[in-house]
């Protein structure tokens, strides 16, 4: 029996109906599958949809850091260029000994500068130690055995094959540059200062027949020129590693790959010459 007071719900199935299609956003907006669903929420469907169809969700088209090969290419160029034809590091000074202090800083100044192989040895220690724990030894070591170098030199001590170690350690340093090897600072130090040897035995051709004077002058112009360039790379490195975290790695292997292919071509010189 029924009441006509009473409010009459409508009969709901709980079978669904093959006969109709699936309800999807649209449809369940504009026709709400209950009476009873309140305008607010119906509002806030509409909005999602809105937001859904003006902000689609899109892959990020942002590119990973890599290299551009053709920039690459150009400047291993360039450091083959520079490195192919020496520069007449031994004797800065229109090719004559040192005979006053002046003269000799002079050629402590240039020599480091103008031989592209110190230059670019130099360079890949400043670098190499800026990401180390204590990697401020490493170009410490480099410059003390550079003056021990020379001072053999000075006393006609033979050291063999130096121009072949000398660029084979050019090589080595930007190879770990290009590689990103993490060798303890301990290892490099080692590295650097046996390196520093030989340089400093090529720096002493310079300054052979000199009188004390100059010899003091030469040692500490070459000293200070490369403590500055090694001391400002690695500043300049940790500079990169800060600003440019993302593709620090990628710009110093740029370096690494310059450094290295100067180091070849003097290695080739030195074998072949």
């Amino acid at each position: 029996m029924r009441h006509p007071h009473l409010l009459q719900l409508p009969q709901l199935s709980l079978i669904p109906d093959e006969t109709k299609p699936a309800p999807t956003l649209r449809t369940a907006i504009i026709n709400p599958p209950f009476p009873n669903m309140s305008l607010m929420r119906c509002e806030r469907l509409k909005f999602k949809q809105s937001t859904m169809r003006h902000y689609p969700l899109k892959r990020s088209t942002l590119k990973k850091p890599g290299f551009d090969w053709v920039q690459i290419a150009l400047l291993v160029w360039i450091g083959v260029l520079g490195a192919a034809e020496r520069a007449a590091a031994h004797h800065p000074v229109g090719g004559r000994t040192p005979a006053n202090v002046w003269e000799g800083l002079l050629s402590g100044f240039a020599h480091p500068v103008i031989g592209f192989d110190h230059l670019a040895f130099v360079v890949a220690v400043g670098l190499l130690a800026a990401n180390l724990v204590r990697g401020g030894f490493i170009p410490v070591a480099f410059l003390l055995t550079a003056m021990v170098g020379t001072g053999i030199h000075l006393l006609a001590i033979d050291l063999p094959m130096t121009e072949l170690a000398i660029a084979a350690s050019v090589v080595l340093f930007g190879a770990m540059l290009i590689g990103q090897y993490r060798l303890d600072y301990k290892v490099l130090t080692g590295l650097a200062a046996i390196a520093g040897l030989f340089h400093g035995y090529a720096y002493g051709e310079a300054i052979i027949g000199a009188e004390m004077n100059p010899i003091a002058a030469y040692l500490l112009g070459f000293t200070l020129i490369q403590g500055i360039i090694a001391f400002g790379a690695m500043m300049a490195s940790q500079l990169i590693l800060k600003r440019w975290s993302e593709n620090a790695l990628a710009i110093l292997r740029v370096f690494g790959l310059a450094i290295c292919s100067v180091g070849v071509m003097f290695l080739a010189t030195a074998i072949v010459g």
